[in-house]
């Protein structure tokens, strides 16, 4: 049948106008794209249905659908904690965090329902908990710019970190424009309202992230001095993307002087060794939902356990000189000692230090913060810590009987556990050279 209409067509143009010729191939190519489109719906329903039905029989959907019901526990109050090494996943992640935390934010202690305390904003904003998520998250809604309530300085060499979910519950819906990216307010307010429309009036670093379905999903950066362009890239295609809709994705980037790295997941997007005005003195990350998808009760944004941290780890001279090395950037799940994929880069480079120098012996000590009891804390510092030697032995080729471990609880705290970032600071793995 195919045949014979396409055989009828090339009869027929000879005996026709270009202007018809036009028309003729619009007219297919408008019915190749519908029927293309509703048989992309139809598989799309399927889906949809087959979900819904496992759901009627007791299945999971998988999808993340924002609650109002609080189901947050203390980060250190385990029931069964469990012992896992670093996911395969990450083998190629090679971020390091720096090495004082000065801005953390999981909004543990935040109203929900309401806009993060101390955060600014000129649009509409709350804070969540979503379906199958652990935690509390902040959720973005369209057309809107974020603030946080961070004031002081990332100083030139720095890390910022966050857990990100693109949001859809429709899976028809389309994405708006994502954007982060932190920026110098000078001598003005970190929170002033200028930045709301002008976050760029200084300097300022910005992503710009689009999913989109049919592996279309683009992002570009580009930095601005003045509101002129500093630096600009070409559109980066992350087809990847589509892949973790409605599942979290870590988002890491690191600034030492005028270099800039970006991460997601594991993957490396960027390596701009020029990004940064020279001397520019950040002290604010900003998120901004651009332009218009779909309800923003059917997609969306959520971010969590931001952290930002100050300075460049030493590592080798820490440990083998100095004798001791502590880090935050050992992470892991809430209430267990199972460690979370993020962590390579950091046990990447313990690995690599204790395979140059064979002869030295390590001791490795988990810390907690306060929240949660004592005993429960002593006991999850010590599985933590055990985790972290398995991961070495097992992932890294470390011998075992190099390596002792210990649980300090909250016993040797380092901060201030009355504060966010204290007791990020306090959740910490420290590696003693015997």
């Amino acid at each position: 049948m195919k045949r014979v209409w396409l055989f009828s067509l090339i009869c027929v143009l000879p005996f026709v106008s270009v202007g018809q010729v036009d028309k003729l191939f619009k007219k297919v190519k408008d019915k190749v794209n519908y029927r293309v489109d509703k048989n992309v719906n139809k598989a799309i329903d399927k889906s949809l249905d087959e979900a819904e039905q496992s759901v009627k029989n007791g299945g999971n959907s998988g999808g993340a659908t924002s609650t109002s019901t609080n189901n947050n526990t203390a980060p250190n109050t385990p029931d069964n904690p469990t012992t896992s090494t670093v996911l395969k996943s990450y083998a190629r992640y090679d971020f390091v965090p720096g090495e004082k935390v000065i801005y953390a934010n999981d909004f543990a202690t935040d109203n929900m329902g309401e806009l993060p305390t101390g955060w600014n904003s000129n649009g509409s904003g709350a804070v969540v908990t979503i379906s199958g998520q652990k935690g509390n998250w902040a959720q973005f809604y369209q057309n809107s710019v974020y603030l946080t309530d961070n004031k002081e300085s990332f100083t030139e060499n720095f890390t910022v970190e966050f857990d990100l979910i693109l949001r859809r519950e429709n899976p028809k819906a389309a994405f708006p424009v994502l954007a982060f990216g932190f920026f110098a307010a000078g001598t003005e307010s970190t929170t002033s309202n200028d930045y709301l429309k002008e976050y760029a009036k200084n300097f300022a670093t910005e992503l710009k992230i689009q999913p989109y379905d049919n592996n279309a999903s683009h992002i570009h950066y580009e930095s601005l001095d003045a509101h002129k362009r500093f630096l600009n890239t070409d559109i980066k295609k992350t087809p990847e993307l589509e892949k973790y809709f409605n599942k979290i994705i870590h988002v890491a980037m690191q600034v030492q002087k005028e270099r800039l790295r970006i991460w997601m997941n594991e993957e490396k997007l960027y390596d701009l060794p020029k990004a940064i005005k020279a001397g520019t003195d950040f002290n604010q990350l900003f998120f901004a939902v651009k332009r218009y998808g779909g309800a923003d009760s059917e997609v969306g944004y959520n971010v969590t356990n931001i952290k930002i941290a100050k300075g460049i780890p030493d590592t080798r001279h820490k440990l083998i000189d100095e004798g001791a090395f502590s880090t935050t950037g050992i992470l892991f799940d809430v209430n267990t000692a199972t460690i979370k994929p993020e962590s390579n880069g950091v046990l990447t480079e313990i690995a690599g230090i204790l395979k140059m120098h064979t002869e030295v012996k390590i001791k490795i000590v988990g810390h907690t913060d306060s929240d949660g009891s004592d005993a429960s804390n002593l006991e999850l510092s010590r599985k933590r810590s055990g985790a972290v030697k398995d991961a070495l032995v097992k992932d890294f080729g470390i011998e075992a009987s190099r390596i002792e471990t210990e649980g300090k609880g909250e016993s040797a705290p380092v901060a201030d556990n009355k504060t966010k970032e204290g007791k990020a600071g306090n959740r910490r793995v420290e590696f003693i050279k015997l």
